[in-house]
């Protein structure tokens, strides 16, 4: 039974004070059962979470009360459980770390295509699809004949603009997991002087669950314990190898060495025998995390205290 629920979601919105909301959003959810990882700004929200379906029903429908997110877009998948073990609630200069602080989505960025209007547009001779996330995401899955970018972070996007020159006469339209990425990507581009930008509104996630998912190739990337998750239920493909044995596979793991934590796809026949390592150095380093068969470690809490400034119940 799939009694759970994960939300993908952001709001690009001012936030006067992001500390005090930390604080008051972080409670809220240790009192409703919600877990995963948001991040605030004064920009805005961005978050992933999981709970039991009236959970997160109620934690949505909160949010929305409040005028400053009562525009956010919520991605909804059913799930078996939650997807993440833990909370963290963190206050960021950025929503999504792109060094484009000037930049501000809610007055200017490229227009937004509904998930049927994205899939009428994105074979048409003219049009460009542009992958904005990074090498690890678009090595497992991405749309057919998208342009991919060589980034190891969203935040080397701006250094790569001058790749594009040779497609200012075209029509882009930008993706990424959720959309989040998009916004700036695309205002970015439009700043840069490139006159027709569009971005996939709600991302490949919100395609997938809307659209079907058509000519997505692979699987896509998300950021929970599920690692990767299936969009296209129309003509899917595997498009990437393991990187120990070289077989079909888009079974996406992290490297159970945290020192290096490579995020590649492993076949479950090399990950066992590979007890969840990229390479054989790795396999034999002193730090190496136990592997349980998923390729998934709940991420160090570096000092993140999540009951920091909460008066425990008794």
């Amino acid at each position: 039974m799939k009694n759970y629920r994960i939300l993908l979601y952001y709001c690009y919105t001012h936030i006067q004070d992001p500390e005090q909301f930390r604080e008051e959003h972080h409670r809220y959810c240790l009192e409703n059962g919600i877990l995963g990882r948001i991040i605030v700004a004064q920009e805005g929200l961005n978050g992933t979470v999981s709970g039991l379906k009236e959970d997160c029903e109620k934690y949505m429908h909160d949010l929305k009360a409040d005028p400053r997110f009562s525009n956010t877009d919520f991605k909804i998948e059913a799930y078996e459980k939650h997807a993440f073990q833990k909370l963290h609630v963190r206050v960021k200069p950025e929503i999504v770390h792109s060094g484009l602080q000037h930049i501000n989505p809610i007055k200017k960025t490229g227009v937004h295509l509904e998930p049927e209007e994205f899939k009428k547009l994105k074979n048409q001779q003219d049009v460009v699809l542009l992958d904005v996330r990074s090498n690890y995401e678009h090595n497992v899955g991405k749309f057919k004949n998208a342009l991919t970018l060589d980034i190891e972070n969203f935040r080397d996007f701006p250094e790569k603009i001058q790749e594009l020159e040779h497609l200012k006469d075209k029509k882009i339209i930008t993706y990424c997991t959720g959309g989040i990425k998009c916004e700036k990507a695309s205002a970015y581009l439009l700043e840069q002087g490139f006159e027709n930008v569009y971005q996939l509104h709600g991302g490949i996630i919100k395609y997938g669950l809307e659209a079907g998912g058509e000519d997505f190739e692979g699987k896509c990337y998300v950021f929970d314990n599920r690692i990767v998750v299936d969009i296209n239920k129309v003509n899917p493909v595997t498009v990437s190898r393991c990187f120990i044995c070289d077989t079909e596979c888009d079974r996406m793991v992290n490297c159970a060495n945290p020192i290096c934590n490579n995020h590649v796809p492993i076949c479950e026949k090399c990950g066992w025998e590979m007890e969840g390592a990229c390479t054989p150095a790795c396999k034999e380093h002193p730090e190496k995390r136990p592997y349980d068969g998923t390729g998934y470690y709940q991420k160090q809490m570096n000092g993140y205290n999540p009951y920091k400034g909460l008066i425990r119940k008794v």
